[in-house]
C-alpha cells in the first residue's frame, strides 16, 4: 500500500470497482458549492461537518464510498463513520478517482 493510501484510508482501485459494482452508497463530503460544481453520478452530498449528525443517513448501506477534492476530508469522515460502529467504509479519494468507475 503506498503511502497517500495509508495516510488517507485509501483501497486499490481494483477494490473500489468492486465496492461500486456492488451497488456502494456513494457520499461526496465536500461543501455543497463544490458539489454543485460536479461531482459522481449518484453520489449523495453529506459535508463532512454534517457527516456525525446525519449517522442516520449511513445506517442500513451494505458498503460505503467516502470521497472528496483530494482524499483528506474523506479520510475524516471515514473515521467519524468507523468510530460510531460502521465496518463497511472506504475512502474514494477524489471525486474523479470514484466517477471513473461509475456506469
Amino acid at each position: 500500500m503506498n503511502f497517500l493510501q495509508k495516510l488517507f484510508g485509501g483501497i486499490p482501485t481494483t477494490d473500489l470497482k468492486n465496492f461500486m459494482e456492488q451497488g456502494a452508497f456513494l457520499v461526496d463530503v465536500r461543501e455543497p458549492a463544490e458539489f454543485a460544481g460536479g461531482s459522481t453520478k449518484g453520489a449523495v452530498n453529506i459535508p463532512l461537518g454534517t457527516v456525525a449528525s446525519q449517522l442516520n443517513k449511513f445506517k442500513g448501506k451494505e458498503n460505503i464510498i467516502v470521497f472528496c477534492r483530494s482524499g483528506n476530508r474523506s479520510g475524516q469522515a471515514k473515521t467519524i463513520l468507523e468510530q460510531n460502529g460502521f465496518k463497511n467504509v472506504v475512502n474514494g479519494g477524489t471525486w474523479q478517482n470514484v466517477n471513473q468507475f461509475v456506469k
